[in-house]
């Protein structure tokens, strides 16, 4: 609750504006194909950090409507890659200098489409949000987080035979489970915004193979989604127990099996969870998950 606190007052505080000197440092340029090996080759030097641009890229290329939005490039006076962002519906970035991650907030400013959150490191959050919003007002939620992260050796849990990748029959038991999900955190229900984008979403990721569940019955008992999938980190979010399975030790069970499945082809696997979710906490712990560093989102 202190971080929360003083997070609402950086945020709200009034700021100076950026000097012109710093904002001419660096060229912006949206990225295209040609730029894919450049990009990903940046990100990978803070592997976890950036596994969620890095799994888009992957996943989509860095130019398509499946990213929700475009990937812009920081360049310094030498031509160096400096920064990467991604804006639209979510804005993420990754810079190695001041001067970026200035230049891509105040593109992210400036840009067209409508930006639904800002997620970041804590430290850098504070930075970007000084340029972005200096009066704080386009904040709606503001969110502190934990990265926690998951390395061999895992602890050997009994297995849960039942867990297996969705197919799409199970998508009219996984959309709902997840609309509610987004909505507990955010404060919005895709259901009610974007139904059909959202379900289309969905059944992609179950597409993919990327939706693990434990079905009993018709009845949902666990769900996880693999988000981003690269060989140096898998992140993983939207982990959910059926509240009448819960206090039982099937999260635990579950996500130690997931877990031992993904780390079979990645060196670590990463999640975050919101500071005043105690019993998510206590369940990663005992799965063998740490601490890694503090992380804000801020709903706009």
């Amino acid at each position: 609750m202190l971080r929360q606190a003083a997070l609402v007052k950086t945020f709200t505080a009034r700021r100076e504006p950026l000097p012109a000197a710093l904002a001419g440092q660096t060229v912006v340029e949206t990225l295209t194909s040609r730029h894919t090996t450049e990009v990903l080759n940046f990100l990978a030097a803070r592997p976890i950090h950036t596994v969620y641009m890095a799994g888009l890229i992957r996943d989509n290329g860095l130019v398509s409507p499946l990213n929700r939005g475009s990937f812009y490039g920081c360049r310094d006076s030498s031509g160096e890659l400096q920064g990467v962002g991604l804006i639209g519906h979510a804005m993420l970035f990754e810079t190695r200098s001041d001067a970026a991650l200035a230049t891509l907030a105040g593109v992210a400013k400036a840009c067209p489409e409508k930006t639904r959150f800002v997620m970041g490191e804590a430290k850098q959050i504070e930075k970007f949000w000084h340029h972005y919003s200096p009066s704080g007002a386009d904040a709606r939620l503001l969110c502190s987080e934990m990265l926690l992260e998951l390395r061999w050796p895992v602890a050997v849990d009994e297995p849960v035979s039942g867990l297996r990748p969705a197919p799409l029959a199970d998508l009219e038991l996984i959309v709902p489970v997840h609309a509610e999900m987004s909505f507990a955190e955010s404060g919005v229900n895709p259901l009610e915004t974007d139904p059909d984008g959202f379900r289309q979403r969905c059944a992609r990721r179950v597409e993919q193979g990327r939706v693990w569940v434990w079905v009993q019955d018709g009845q949902l008992i666990f769900k996880a989604d693999v988000i981003s999938d690269t060989p140096e980190v898998v992140y993983v979010e939207g982990i959910y127990v059926d509240a009448e399975a819960r206090g039982r030790g099937v999260g635990r069970r579950c996500m130690s099996h997931l877990c031992r499945q993904l780390l079979a082809h990645t060196r670590s696997v990463a999640v975050i969870v919101n500071v005043q979710n105690a019993t998510a906490q206590k369940l990663y712990k005992t799965v063998g998950f740490k601490h890694h560093s503090y992380y804000d989102t801020i709903y706009l």
